[in-house]
């Protein structure tokens, strides 16, 4: 059968790692590699693993500086100097380590190689040890070093493509935006928790973008506690009527399980099916899907979010795993032993009315002040 979805891993992206004890652990992508291959829902049936590769200097210049890079290799030295720290480097979220560049460079590398995979016709590609959307040209920050979206983006943009960044990591894309944050061939969706209440503190509404490029940057803050409906309906409501009007040849997507209830570093109260519900709805918009990882500091429960995620991007129409086991984010497990699938969480009383609330008013917002701008009432 052809192939139909690729998903970018390898040996290298399980052997490079952060310190122990950091939030973030770059098991999760191989977690949810073995996970899959267990349930023989890897590869075959349309469905491949591709090898990732390093990206080359040349191309990390592309965006980043060539000061920034050389900082970043003095840092896995453990030559740290005051150069480096004013980078962001040093810091508990940013912080040295021997595989500080090699990770990130490979993890962009595998972005890169799935933007050439789209550019050559591929219609569905993932690469779970993307997403580090907080990286700017000089300064890392959120556990980001090297940007592998804007990169892509970049790459996609250069050879003629109107790219649609989706973004439903639970903190905003402050690197990825601030890139883009002039330009209208690229549209940059973000539906994140609110920066009143998360790192990095910025992705407001009226963070529009600037000169060409207002309008072209869509943040969509959420208030803590919202629930699996809510945030459906928010994303259909808005996001669908953007990516009609915008018309882009291709989407990146990237799918941060960090939203999930249970999550340490975020006070969202998302269950996996609402992940993969947002995956469904891009894949119906139909246009070629790059998508990526992101943040997710529950391990178990990254991973098998993106193994569901796999699921869905790839198409698996035989596999439905619902009825499968009790555990997930509802209990927090950490040896599940049933499906991909998590329970539904219940929302009710005064948590969810304010909730609704708070959505009412976010969405009118988002649709008096964006909308417009895109010929949308």
């Amino acid at each position: 059968m052809e192939t139909k979805a690729y998903l970018v891993h390898g040996k290298e992206l399980d052997s490079l790692q952060y310190p122990e004890g950091c939030p973030l652990n770059t098991s999760r992508a191989g977690k949810a590699c073995r996970m899959l291959a267990s349930m023989n829902l890897l590869i075959g049936d349309g469905k491949e693993v591709v090898e990732p590769r390093r990206a080359e200097r040349a191309e990390l210049e592309k965006f980043h500086t060539a000061r920034y890079l050389d900082a970043l290799q003095r840092g896995a030295e453990g030559k740290m100097d005051e150069e480096c720290f004013d980078m962001g480097l040093g810091t508990p979220d940013s912080p040295f380590f021997p595989d500080m560049y090699n990770y990130p460079a490979w993890g962009a590398g595998a972005s890169l190689v799935a933007a050439e995979l789209i550019l050559d016709g591929a219609q569905v590609v993932f690469n779970p040890s993307g997403g580090f959307h907080h990286a700017a040209a000089e300064l890392a920050g959120g556990f980001c070093y090297i940007n592998d979206i804007v990169l892509a983006s970049m790459l996609l943009a250069d050879a003629g493509r109107k790219v649609m960044f989706i973004d439903i990591d639970v903190h905003h894309c402050d690197g990825v935006q601030d890139a883009f944050n002039v330009r209208n061939d690229i549209m940059t969706f973000s539906m994140h928790e609110s920066g009143k209440t998360v790192f990095p503190g910025t992705g407001f509404v009226d963070d529009m973008g600037e000169g060409e490029g207002k309008g072209y940057s869509i943040n969509v803050p959420l208030p803590v506690g919202v629930y699996d409906e809510a945030y459906e309906h928010v994303f259909k409501d808005l996001c669908s009527p953007l990516v009609g009007a915008f018309d882009p040849d291709v989407i990146v997507l990237e799918i941060g399980m960090d939203g999930l209830a249970g999550d340490p570093l975020a006070h969202l109260n998302l269950t996996n099916n609402s992940y993969a519900d947002v995956i469904s709805t891009v894949l119906g918009f139909g246009k070629p899907v790059l998508a990526t990882g992101g943040g997710g500091y529950h391990v178990a429960n990254t991973a098998r979010g993106w193994a569901l995620a796999w699921t869905v991007l790839s198409g698996e129409s035989g596999f439905d795993d619902a009825l499968l086991g009790l555990g997930g984010v509802m209990m927090e497990s950490t040896d599940w032993q049933g499906g991909l699938r998590d329970r539904a969480l219940v929302s009710y009383g005064s948590q969810r009315d304010s909730v609704d609330r708070e959505l009412e008013q976010l969405t009118k917002d988002v649709k008096s002040k964006i909308f417009p701008l895109h010929g949308l009432c």
